[in-house]
């Protein structure tokens, strides 16, 4: 029988067990064994490879981290992302922007027993992984050029920009409008040049990705994803334990998707901040409360306005064609959530941030698209 390796002896002591003395025990064993690094940031590669067979990607991770630990364990995980990368399969454009967004630098070493300690700690997060729907993003073919993005993105991104940017909220409400104006056409288009294809040609099938819906007051802010989801054509399922929404729908429609609700949450913080302010002026302390109302309140009336406006201003030409993508997104998520359960908002109790949320959501309304010419 061979005898144990200091890494084995480490991960025995600390992995298995999460107290503080047995991750000092692991911790020391690796300090006091130079030669076992080697062996220790492969098995950290396996760690990660395996996280990526449960269906987690890496911003997924990288969230988690964040959230559990700090900033030295994200660069020991960017680190152990990038050097796995290499010995993986074939991975789809989002895949491939997470890796690009991961931090650029390594961390710097200090002792020897600090590193192992952080080490060890990021080990313990990622062993204790769960499963997670997969999400089947397929990669482009070997040599193919990665899809450029259009130029009607790109003018939403810039429109975007500056709606975030302006401290007028009337221009703020007049470029999201325009920019949402051209995410339905982008969409309609889309959906128009798919039900066109040859007869033969391979259909498009939905889609799926992962949005980070984050502390503080993420019910909230799940509630402003699902409206911009159901508005775009895609569907959004939350996951609060782990602190993201999967959306499902055509690739178009996420794109858009992810682009308006973090534009929204931008407006929607700089709209609470300046509603605090005002509130603080007039001799009212503001508190977590109020926030939590402010932007229970925005999600709501934004929900109510995407709505309506996604029931009304269909003209029947289109019907036909997003009521057969609407059944394809629809047979997707099932698939994916076979059950989900619905949550109720809490903690909104503050009547003065209900109605600072709601003018704010009115001020960035999201003006329908034009009729088909």
């Amino acid at each position: 029988m061979s005898t144990p390796s200091t890494v084995d002896r480490a991960f025995e002591a600390a992995l298995y067990d999460t107290g503080h003395a047995t991750l000092d025990t692991g911790a020391s064993l690796l300090a006091a064994d130079p030669a076992s690094d080697t062996e220790l940031a492969r098995r950290g590669e396996e760690f990660v490879a395996a996280a990526w067979r449960r269906g987690w990607q890496p911003a997924d991770v990288v969230r988690l981290v964040r959230r559990d630990l700090d900033d030295l364990h994200i660069r020991l995980l960017a680190a152990l992302v990038r050097a796995q990368a290499p010995r993986d399969r074939a991975r789809g454009p989002r895949w491939r922007a997470q890796l690009d967004d991961l931090p650029g630098e390594a961390p710097a070493r200090t002792d020897r027993f600090s590193h192992a300690t952080a080490v060890l700690e990021l080990y313990r997060l990622l062993l204790r992984l769960p499963a997670l729907e997969p999400l089947e993003e397929t990669a482009a073919p070997s040599g193919a050029a990665a899809r450029p993005e259009s130029r009607m993105l790109t003018r939403v991104r810039a429109l975007l920009a500056k709606a975030e940017a302006t401290g007028f909220p009337q221009e703020a409400e007049a470029l999201t409008a325009k920019a949402q104006e051209l995410m339905a056409r982008h969409s309609i288009d889309e959906a128009l040049v798919a039900s066109r294809a040859p007869a033969g040609a391979a259909a498009a099938a939905p889609g799926a990705c992962r949005i980070g819906v984050e502390p503080p007051y993420e019910q909230a802010k799940a509630v402003l994803l699902d409206a911009v989801a159901r508005a775009n054509h895609c569907r959004a399922v939350w996951n609060e334990p782990f602190g993201f929404s999967t959306v499902v729908g055509f690739e178009a429609d996420l794109e858009v998707v992810e682009l308006l609700y973090t534009s929204l949450l931008v407006q929607a913080q700089t709209a609470m901040t300046k509603a605090e302010a005002a509130q603080r002026a007039g001799g009212r302390k503001r508190t977590k409360t109020f926030r939590q109302s402010f932007l229970a309140a925005y999600a709501h009336r934004v929900s109510t306005r995407l709505t309506a406006a996604a029931r009304t201003q269909l003209t029947d030409d289109l019907l036909p064609v997003l009521a057969s993508r609407d059944v394809a997104v629809t047979d997707r998520l099932d698939r994916m959530f076979p059950e989900t359960t619905t949550t109720r908002l809490r903690g909104v109790s503050d009547d003065a941030g209900w109605t600072e949320g709601s003018e704010a959501a009115d001020r960035a309304r999201v003006d329908p698209r034009r009729p088909l010419t």
